[in-house]
């Protein structure tokens, strides 16, 4: 039976839902209100029926940003709830619009485009400040806080399910082996999977600054990971091309932007800000006056040496200090004695690794044979009630968040994917138990055996002790 998805008049945790604002196929939010809150609030509420694994983690990595968030560029974090009940994340809610609004009047006066602009940049540079990238940077995550008199007053930015925090694990990075954002806002480095550029959202910036002018994107709207991976070796038309009354600053701070080298845009985007806000101080290059593409020869030679030099990849290995222990546990076979043993295990590696953080890792068999149901008897998703287990399973340790971080793998075998996420992340050490001797060990084969032989870091495998009766 599939779960009643949360609907206006009902009560969450205090919270009494009123209209939805928005429905959509991984969340909904609703208006909400609180006797001890009397500002105006929203809650999001993740959809749980489809349990996808992007849904999931990156409305977890929203609750993690949010509420480390402060100043007048992000809504006031005020509660959240994990998934042992009901998940959701209340905040305040920005009561002026988004910029979605406008692409209907497009393409908007220049002026115009530059006072937008500098507002979003002022809001980026307030949350790089705090070691944030958002990397989901487009008109819908952007809203404006009202004025008295009616003028545009801050912008906000919301949505923080796929952004970077420099100080926390970044559970995008760890799980998942694509890139994630929207397409015709995404810089050639997200492309490629690097997540740690705060760079990357002055050319989201730019792509918008080129779409509010133009009245066009300037890359389009490509459907699939190669079509983005175009903006690499080519390059967009030049805004004037397309508006002669752009004026060269304009365009010069655009093609700026639009760089596909980190290091040839803005250095901040703060330095963005002031380059809007004072055009006559902007220094013109040959970009200013671009009214043509790159020529075929030129677009082939940036292809080939794109082609031929070493992919950045992803900096999940590198991207935090702290060495990481992964426990794998399965919560299929665990019992008392070897949860206790496991945790004691953990406990002792984390000894000789001072400031390591714990990865708890679970895996999804996804066979036909001996496999999980992707809901259980009650409709729920079956990652979810994995997720929630495993952090029960890991409450007794005592790791404070951001030193602990949970998730739920998926494969045909549970050894190959714990290998590949140890590979790609870097891991430090593996713990995980032994299992038990039993037909299903028959069948399957011996995962640990097989983590330990292919593993490219220490492994601990523990075994309870068997007390006799």
């Amino acid at each position: 039976m599939p779960l009643r998805r949360p609907r206006s008049g009902d009560t969450v945790d205090g919270f009494a839902l009123g209209r939805a604002l928005h429905e959509g196929g991984m969340s909904s939010i609703f208006e909400v209100t609180h006797p001890e809150h009397p500002f105006p609030l929203l809650m999001k509420l993740p959809h749980l029926e489809g349990g996808d694994a992007a849904q999931i983690v990156s409305f977890e990595m929203e609750q993690m940003i949010l509420p480390r968030l402060t100043g007048p560029h992000v809504p006031r974090f005020v509660a959240a709830a994990g998934f042992d009940v009901q998940p959701y994340l209340a905040m305040e809610r920005i009561p002026g619009p988004s910029l979605l609004l406008r692409l209907r009047e497009l393409p908007l006066p220049v002026q115009e485009v530059a006072t937008i602009g500098a507002k979003v940049a002022v809001a980026l540079a307030a949350l790089h400040r705090q070691r944030v990238s958002h990397l989901d940077v487009k008109p819908a995550n952007i809203l404006f806080r009202p004025t008295p008199d009616g003028l545009r007053g801050d912008a906000v930015l919301v949505d923080f399910g796929l952004s970077h925090h420099g100080r926390l694990p970044d559970l995008i990075e760890e799980e998942f082996r694509i890139p994630y954002g929207t397409a015709p806002y995404m810089a050639p480095e997200q492309a490629l999977g690097q997540r740690s550029e705060p760079r990357s959202d002055l050319f989201a910036l730019g792509v918008l600054l080129y779409q509010f002018t133009t009245g066009q994107l300037p890359f389009g709207d490509p459907q699939h990971l190669s079509a983005v991976r175009k903006r690499l070796w080519r390059d967009p038309v030049p805004p004037r091309r397309l508006r002669p009354d752009c004026p060269p600053w304009l365009q010069e701070v655009i093609l700026r932007c639009l760089e596909v080298d980190p290091a040839r845009r803005q250095p901040s985007a703060a330095q963005l800000a002031f380059d809007l806000r004072n055009p006559e101080a902007v220094r013109l290059t040959p970009r200013a006056e671009k009214r043509r593409r790159d020529g075929w020869l030129k677009v082939l030679e940036r292809r080939v040496n794109t082609d031929r030099s070493p992919r950045q990849g992803r900096a999940a290995a590198t991207a935090h200090a702290a060495p990481i222990v992964a426990v794998a546990v399965d919560l299929r076979e665990q019992t008392l004695p070897l949860a206790e043993a496991l945790r004691a295990s953990v406990g002792n590696v984390l000894h000789t690794l001072p400031g390591a953080r714990v990865a708890c890792l679970n895996v999804l068999l996804d066979r036909y044979v001996a496999g999980d149901s992707p809901h259980d008897q009650k409709g729920r998703s079956t990652r979810v009630q994995r997720l929630v287990e495993l952090r029960h399973w890991a409450e007794p340790l005592g790791i404070e968040e951001g030193r602990i971080t949970f998730h739920i793998l998926e494969g045909s075998s549970a050894a190959a994917p714990l290998l590949e996420y140890a590979e790609a992340n870097g891991v430090d050490h593996i713990v995980m138990g032994a299992r038990a001797n039993s037909m299903l060990r028959t069948v399957l084969g011996s995962v640990s055996g097989e983590v330990a032989a292919r593993a490219p870091c220490s492994v601990t495998v523990v075994r309870a002790r068997e007390v006799a009766p």
